[in-house]
């Protein structure tokens, strides 16, 4: 067969994640995903937080992911993006492959991040986190309320986290009780204290990984993440550990079924038409879910009751 597709139970992943190659397959032959919507259905009001990954900006990241945000307008319209840039100017010997005798002012050097990893802790500290997740609470308070979160590498990392932290008072909860277990597990971060901003809809991680160790367990344990949740790996990415990748992905398993979507390419946003497909459909998928709770409710409250 020149056109290649399987949807399998991998028993590398928790018996509630759905794992999907796909390898030149119309996104119409996956389980568990609806076909992609036509350009007819309004997609007006629908909010999409996009983060970049380390050594990137906002505008870096809309440039290259300027195909899904074509596919996505086009799919949804009216759909709205936004690209913050992280608030940690890197320096020079902070971006890999930065080249010190190039003739380029290492000060003009347009690399962003949302935390620097220090690996003299151990575990591993997340330096400035607070910084990150406060410049996205500004965005969530003075752009928001956003529907979901799209986010690559660090990004993808970092959209995790956020998805979390908007998932109400179990989260706090969790925060405290990851405190009460180690001194080093840090509290619910006081930015999203005072935020108020309902649970986002979707979150999709593009190479992503989970905070490693006891500092950022309140993120990810007791519960897990809820908030549905689909992951894009490359099959070659040589950038972040296949473990890292799978540690997220088992810390997310809400209601809905947590998604896997394998690419047979490295550390990047797949750009192809199934891949495109497959993050409209599962957006799709997630708004109309959303869209039927609320008329349930709805329905409920006009209810005449009995008594």
């Amino acid at each position: 067969m020149n056109r290649l597709y399987s949807c399998l139970k991998n028993s590398k992943y928790p018996t509630r994640t759905t794992t999907f190659q796909l390898f030149g397959s119309p996104i119409s032959q996956a389980r568990y995903l609806t076909v992609m919507p036509s350009a007819k259905e309004s997609g007006s009001g629908i909010k999409v937080l996009m983060l970049h990954g380390y050594t990137q900006n906002g505008p870096l990241f809309h440039a290259k992911t300027r195909a899904m945000e074509k596919h996505l307008q086009k799919a949804f319209p009216g759909i709205s993006l936004s690209y913050p840039t992280g608030p940690l100017q890197l320096r020079p010997r902070d971006v890999p492959g930065f080249d010190p005798t190039s003739s380029e002012d290492p000060d003009s050097v347009e690399a962003y991040g949302w935390w620097r990893r220090s690996n003299t802790s151990d575990p591993p500290e997340y330096v400035a986190l607070e910084d990150g997740l406060e410049t996205i609470a500004k965005v969530l308070e003075e752009e928001g309320p956003f529907d979901g979160v799209i986010g690559f590498s660090q990004g993808a990392a970092m959209a995790a986290m956020v998805a979390s932290l908007l998932e109400g008072e179990p989260r706090r909860k969790a925060f405290e009780q990851a405190k009460s277990q180690s001194p080093l597990a840090i509290a619910y971060p006081k930015s999203f204290e005072r935020l108020s901003h309902p649970p986002l809809k979707f979150c999709a991680a593009y190479c992503g990984f989970r905070a490693p160790g006891e500092r950022y367990r309140g993120f990810f344990e007791d519960p897990r993440i809820q908030t549905p949740t689909i992951h894009f790996i490359g099959s070659l990415d040589s950038v972040v550990d296949e473990t890292r990748t799978q540690a997220l992905v088992d810390a997310t398993g809400g209601v809905e079924r947590t998604q896997v979507v394998m690419h047979p390419g490295g550390h990047f946003v797949p750009s192809g038409k199934q891949y495109l497909d497959t993050i409209a459909a599962f957006i799709k998928q997630q708004m109309s879910s959303q869209d039927a709770r609320n008329d349930q409710e709805e329905r409920a409250e006009d209810m005449d009751v009995p008594f």
